[in-house]
């Protein structure tokens, strides 16, 4: 059985903002040349499978979450907006907290049990801390591709 809830971390794990995290960046952000740009001309870009990943959950009809502890929600919130991904996620906990209290937040908005959930992150802090709950937390050390992702989703059938 997949996961029910699959929860994403933005910077370094979704996207490369080029080098640095989100909250790093110099708004405003334009979009020139079909690309995303902060105000100092520094890239904001998905990693290459991130689509492809985000259309198989859709296609399979799997809840997605984002979990992102950014000093800077309003920032992410206007990047995911331009990067064109807003509509793929029914559950967002992006505010400069514990990752614990995210997860808490997701548990209660959505009613699914932490042994249910698979969380992808490039932190190992966030992994340790999150792991304690009994959620399935990958760790993802090069941006999210979709090999990682479909060895994840065979882990976690296997662990469930």
């Amino acid at each position: 059985m997949p996961p029910q809830l699959i929860v994403f971390d933005l910077d370094f794990t979704l996207w490369d903002c080029d080098g640095t995290w989100c909250d790093c960046l110099s708004p405003p952000f334009e979009i020139r040349s079909g690309m995303v740009l902060d105000s100092r001309k520094r890239h904001i870009t998905l990693y290459s499978d991130i689509q492809k990943i985000l259309d198989e959950c859709k296609f399979q009809k799997w809840k997605m979450a984002l979990a992102s502890r950014t000093e800077q929600p309003a920032w992410a919130q206007q990047l995911i907006e331009l990067l064109g991904i807003a509509e793929h996620f029914s559950y967002s906990e992006i505010y400069p907290s514990s990752k614990l209290e995210h997860f808490a937040a997701l548990r209660e908005a959505t009613n699914i049990e932490y042994q249910q959930m698979l969380f992808f992150d490039d932190e190992r802090r966030n992994i340790t801390e999150v792991s304690s709950l009994g959620v399935c937390c990958v760790h993802v050390t090069q941006g999210l591709n979709h090999l990682l992702f479909r060895q994840s989703l065979d882990r976690f059938e296997q662990h469930n």
